[in-house]
């Protein structure tokens, strides 16, 4: 793990939206798999589609919560 880097995962790895994002995080396999060496550019452009990602899943579940 690179020093400094932080990641979003909080520990619940589950992937069964259609879309293939984590319930947990909002990000893909590919980029949980890849956070350490994306660039501080593409982890902020991930960063900033999460919210909207976990929304979407939430509201799907029916969790509006």
């Amino acid at each position: 793990m690179s020093r400094g880097v932080r990641s979003p995962c909080i520990h619940l790895c589950r992937f069964p939206a259609p879309e293939g994002w984590c319930e947990g995080c909002g990000r893909t396999r590919e980029e949980a798999n890849a956070w350490f060496k994306l660039t501080p550019f593409q982890r902020g452009r991930i960063e900033r589609s999460l919210a909207e990602r976990l929304a979407r899943i939430r509201a799907r579940r029916g969790d509006h919560g």
